[in-house]
């Protein structure tokens, strides 16, 4: 398609369109039918133009002009139970769905790494001398840990797990505009971490102990952390290897799901740092903590798969755009 000469010849009617969409309060019987025919042929042009052409400027300006004719159209937006809806069902489980295999080697390789470090450290009396005194690594083990879980009111210790597993998940997503290339670095900083902690607890006899109390809202929380991170990768990814589309449009998509993805993750976290603070310092069984864990975990993954799958198969793509490209009838 010349995009010159496309421009050329349907540039009067996205101008008059425009100017009635800004005018639409005040337009007859006429001008109405005629904004809904010009709403249903720019509609037309923009799937013409995003299946031929990567000219992002045009795409945004033709996409801006039939969101906001649609709107006219339709008379208003969506009503906000309805716009929540939609997001729980369809925007936010399809990306999470969508993204299983990049979700799934995130986990893989971040446990892996875990294990390997938690037997290096666990088996290796030299590496545990440079991670600390027997004095400190005693008092981790025999304290500091348990403390940790249950030295503060459960409703501030859950705020302030809320934020600091919500501040790692963001640092993984917000690192999808620089490629995705820190995430995986920033992944296996928190694998090394836990290994550490494993590998020390478990050589003091107290690695069942730990499991105990991570547990129940690890398998959430890092089931969080996996999908933030997965989902920046993937964006990264589109840029780098767009397929057969125009990058741009490739990216705008990408990006839109990563934002659904980190808005979807507000309510995750919020729920792993409530079992954090309630469940995992009470003093439940360690078999029923763990139930809970696990029951939280299946629940949310059964969730993304059962709302992914149909959405999948509804060809959705959580993309707040697409309805734009749907052409009115009638």
């Amino acid at each position: 398609m010349d995009v010159d000469a496309f421009v050329l010849t349907h540039r009067p009617l996205w101008d008059r369109l425009d100017s009635l969409v800004k005018r639409r309060r005040r337009l007859t019987g006429a001008e109405v039918d005629e904004l809904v025919d010009l709403y249903q042929r720019v509609s037309t042009h923009l799937s013409m133009v995003r299946s031929s052409s990567s000219d992002a400027a045009l795409i945004g300006r033709l996409s801006s002009l039939v969101a906001r004719s649609r709107a006219a159209v339709t008379g208003a937006h969506a009503p906000l139970a309805s716009e929540f809806v939609r997001f729980a069902t369809v925007s936010f489980p399809v990306v999470a769905y969508r993204a299983w295999r990049w979700w799934l080697g995130t986990a893989v390789v971040f446990l892996a790494v875990s294990a390997i470090i938690a037997c290096w450290v666990a088996g290796n009396p030299d590496v545990q001398a440079v991670i600390g005194t027997p004095a400190e690594i005693d008092k981790l083990v025999n304290h500091e840990f348990e403390a940790y879980y249950s030295d503060h009111p459960a409703g501030s210790f859950a705020l302030q797990v809320w934020l600091n597993n919500a501040w790692v998940a963001a640092r993984a997503i917000a690192f999808a505009v620089l490629l995705g290339l820190p995430i995986p670095a920033l992944l296996l900083a928190n694998a090394a971490n836990l290994g550490v902690g494993l590998g020390l607890m478990f050589h003091a006899g107290r690695g069942g102990f730990m499991l105990g109390l991570l547990l129940p809202h690890g398998l959430l929380e890092l089931t969080a952390v996996f999908l933030a991170g997965a989902v920046g990768m993937r964006l990264g990814w589109a840029v780098i290897a767009p397929g057969d589309r125009p990058r741009g449009q490739v990216l705008a998509e990408q990006g839109r799901a990563v934002v659904a993805v980190a808005v979807g993750l507000v309510v995750v976290f919020a729920v792993a740092g409530l079992i954090e603070a309630m469940v995992t310092p009470s003093p439940l069984p360690t078999w029923l903590r763990i139930g809970i864990g696990v029951l939280a975990e299946a629940a949310f993954l059964a969730y993304v798969v059962h709302f992914g799958r149909q959405a999948v198969a509804a060809d959705e793509t959580g993309d707040i755009t697409d309805a734009p490209d749907v052409v009115p009838t009638g």
